[in-house]
């Protein structure tokens, strides 16, 4: 089993769950995150005076799924993520050692 992290832009969100959904991936967390990458940030003009946005608004989305289905979980997100833009985002997958289905008790892979 695996989480995938997925750090995109807040206007994707609804392809991005959608391209999950069609994977038959049901649960996913999204938070509302700020953060910078290479872009460090742009500048803005608010009532004709100019500052700097360090912080841009992001979502994350984490998602328990599979070791088999981390590829198409990736490849999904990239697809439906991607403006070819600056800032579209970055996945990180990480192991997970455990999941328990706290209603049931259902562990691991039936815990998914």
């Amino acid at each position: 089993m695996k989480i995938v992290m997925a750090i995109i832009k807040p206007f994707k969100l609804e392809e991005v769950r959608d391209a999950l959904t069609g994977l038959g991936v049901h649960g996913l967390t999204v938070t509302e995150v700020k953060g910078y990458g290479r872009q460090k940030g742009h500048t803005e003009i608010y009532r004709g005076a100019e500052y700097a946005v360090s912080f841009l608004p992001k979502l994350k989305i984490e998602v328990a799924v599979p070791s088999e289905l981390v590829t198409k979980v990736i490849d999904a997100i990239t697809a439906a993520a991607k403006t070819g833009q600056i800032g579209d985002g970055k996945i990180f997958v990480m192991p997970i050692e455990t999941a328990v289905r706290i209603r049931t008790g259902e562990r691991d892979g039936d815990a998914l």
